[in-house]
Parts: C-alpha cells; structure tokens; sequence
C-alpha cells in the first residue's frame, strides 16, 4: 500500500508537468512568440520586435530570480510549499487567460501578460521542484525528476498540436479566422494548466516542520535565510561548482527555448513551419527524455549531461548558418532529442547534493541560478540583435556560455557533493 501510494503521488506531481508545461510550449516557445511579432508588434521593424521579446524575458526572469530565494526560504521556514505553489500557478493561469484580449499593436499589453505569466509560471516551479526530494527515494530521483520532464512533454506537446490544429484551420472549429483562434489558444493554456494541478494539490502532502514561533515578518525571515544560506552553500563545494556551471550552461539553453521562435521569424521562416517545427520538439523529447533518464544509471548522469551539452553547442553553431525551414526543422529535432535530458539530469544532480533540512532554501538557489542566469542570455541576444541588426551575431554569442558551463561542470565531484550533503565528510 505505501509503494503504491508512492507512485500515485509522484505520477500527481508529474501531471502538474503535464499541465504547466501548455505555458512553455504554446505561451513561451511556439505560438505566443509568432503572434507578438506578427501582430501585437506589427508595425515595427523585425529586429526590434525580436529585441522587445527579449526584453520582456530579461525583464520576467529577472523578477523571479529576485524572488525565488526569498519565496525558496519563506516556504521552507513555513512549511507552506504547496500554497505558494498555487498562488503562483494561478497567476499564470489567469495572465494566459488574458492574453486572448491582446490584439493587433498591443505589444505593450503583451509584454505585461508575459511577464506576470512567466513570474507565475517559474515561481511556481521553484516550490514544484523542492517537492522532489520528498517524493522520490535516493535510488529514483533521476528516473521520477525524468518522468516529471517526460509527462510535460507529452502534456504541453498535446495542447499544442490542438492548438496548432485550430490555428491552421480555425473553420474547423467554427471560428472566424487565424488571430481569433490564436486568442483562444491562450485561453486553452489557462485551462489546462488550472485541470492538470488539481491531482497535486489534493494529493500531494507537504513535510510539516516545526520552526517555533517568530515576532518577526515572513519577509524577515526570508532575508534573513537567505544571508544565512549564502554562508551555509559556501560549505558544500561540490554543489556550489556546479551551480556556477548551471547558471552558465542553462543561460545558453534557456536562451535557445526562448527566443527560437522569434529567431526563426526574424530571419524569413514562416509562421506556421516555427509552430510546427517545435511541436516536432515537444513528441522527439518524449522518449528521448526517457532514454536519458535511462542512460544516468548506465554511464553516470554527469556524462550524460555532457553528450545533451556537447549537442547543444552544434546546435547553437549550425543555427547561426540556418537560412531555410529545413534547417529549422532538423535543429528542433536536435533540441527535442536533448532538451528534457539537459534539464531532468540537472535537476536530479542538484537534488542529489541538497542536505535533507534544507530542501526549499536551496532549491530557491537552484531556482536563483537559473533565472539570473535567463536574464543574461536574452538580454544578451536582444541588444546584440538591436546594436547590430541581425540576430545571428545574437545567437552565436551562445557558444561561450555552453563552453564555460563544461569546463566548469568536469571539476564536479558528484559523489563528495553527496556526502557533503549527508555531512559525513569535512565541507570545509
């Protein structure tokens, strides 16, 4: 009865993935990106357009890199995961609603509703993944925080295809035209987000700690964790490696997620060839998450890690020189082969090395790493595109992150990492 109360939990936190992950693929990649360019900033010049969408991701992710430490501290002293996570969840619900109210020169608009989404949806995230810990055993962390990847997959790449299908044939679904369709896709997001999180939230039971009582705030207190966490990380050597690692190698990689779509517009490729080719992406990475998840327990996850990496430095070479649909196409194969496996096998190396008592607070570091590390990359590939006008110069600026990320990442002891987490050997 416990394994099998084990594994619906963790099946209802996967679904959560299933659900959230509509934001990533429809809002944040594939048809959000298109319509921003193509109608709430129509009028302006290609480049600029590309460089506002940057813009607006530097500016979300820099929001949520400011919170998530002090939400990751907060949480854990109050035990209170679960209801950020919902709060957070239904703000991107709701903002994904109101994108459907966004129409032609409302770029403004736009950028607004994108920020609060994605504030919603990677705020939500930090506390989704300090759930990990607590959900899986040692031995299965890499297969479940796999699965978690895999789930949102298939979820996100579902919708999408629906989506996709209402936006090429909105008369099939008795609606009037492409941009009509395109405004109730982002409502289907919303919906689909809100239906897919209620199997976490009734099911999934937080770790209740008692911290005791405090006269101070609970901003206080998250500031005051957070100047303490900072002393604390400096003890695990191991883990504060490779979270320099992460922060540059993820920059490079949630760069590519981000501004693909508008990349590929800004150099010619249609609309529709964009959505459909990541909608290729969403159902390659389903087994190829998998099979990554699989590969960990065969040559160690830190030599996987390294082949999705490897494969992400051709893929950021081979898109500088991309110029035709085909080119697109092959390279959101490649992306669809490595991008969960990337992800997954960072997420699971990461918790692999985090003491048990401090699961939130340094999972809010894990969260902090990668959001600052977000807002670089876009911010980067948005003002080059400006300064230059062309994007291309923007996207081979990736290179450097995806190398000084591995260089960083072979110094990474994974094995000390894990018992320095455990304090079985001296961390100083």
């Amino acid at each position: 009865m416990e394994e099998k109360q084990r594994k619906k939990i963790q099946r209802s936190w996967m679904l959560y993935d299933f659900g959230n992950s509509a934001f990533a693929t429809t809002i944040m990649a594939a048809v959000l990106p298109v319509y921003y360019s193509t109608v709430a900033a129509s009028g302006l010049d290609d480049n600029l357009a590309t460089s506002y969408w940057g813009y607006s991701q530097s500016i979300s992710v820099l929001i949520v890199a400011v919170l998530a430490p002090i939400l990751g501290a907060i949480s854990d002293f109050t035990s209170a995961k679960k209801k950020f996570l919902q709060f957070f969840a239904f703000m991107g619900i709701i903002a994904s609603v109101l994108l459907a109210f966004v129409g032609e020169g409302d770029y403004i608009l736009a950028s607004i509703l994108f920020i609060v989404g994605s504030i919603g949806f990677s705020g939500a995230n930090v506390f989704y993944d300090s759930f990990l810990p607590e959900i899986a055993k040692k031995d299965e962390i890499d297969k479940v925080s796999s699965g978690g990847f895999a789930y949102g997959y298939i979820g996100g790449g579902i919708l999408l295809a629906i989506n996709i299908l209402m936006i090429l044939n909105p008369n099939w679904f008795g609606l009037p035209n492409t941009t009509v369709a395109t405004q109730i896709s982002f409502v289907t997001v919303g919906v689909w987000w809100l239906i897919f999180s209620i199997p976490l939230i009734k099911n999934v039971k937080e770790e209740k700690k008692n911290h005791g009582k405090s006269d101070q705030s609970y901003v206080a207190i998250g500031f005051s964790r957070i100047g303490n966490t900072f002393k604390d990380i400096k003890r695990y050597k191991q883990l504060l490696i490779f979270l320099f690692a992460f922060w540059l190698y993820n920059d490079g990689l949630s760069t590519i997620i981000r501004m693909a779509t508008v990349y590929g517009s800004s150099i010619g490729i249609g609309s529709n060839d964009l959505i459909v080719a990541l909608l290729i992406t969403q159902f390659v990475g389903i087994p190829f998450t998998f099979f990554f998840g699989w590969l960990a327990t065969k040559i160690t996850a830190k030599r996987a890690l390294f082949i999705t990496l490897f494969t992400y430095l051709g893929i950021v070479i081979l898109g500088y020189f991309m110029n035709s649909a085909l080119h697109f196409y092959i390279l959101a194969i490649c992306v669809g082969m490595v991008q969960g496996g990337a992800q997954a096998l960072s997420r699971s190396i990461f918790g692999s090395m985090v003491p048990e008592n401090k699961k939130a607070e340094f999972f809010g570091f894990y969260g902090i790493s990668s959001k600052f590390a977000a807002v670089i990359g876009p911010f980067a590939f948005a003002f080059v595109g400006q300064v230059t006008g062309n994007s291309r110069y923007g996207i081979i600026s990736l290179v450097v992150f995806f190398i000084a990320g591995m260089l960083i990442l072979r110094r990474v002891d994974i094995e000390k990492g894990i018992e320095e987490a455990k304090g079985t050997i001296d961390t100083k």
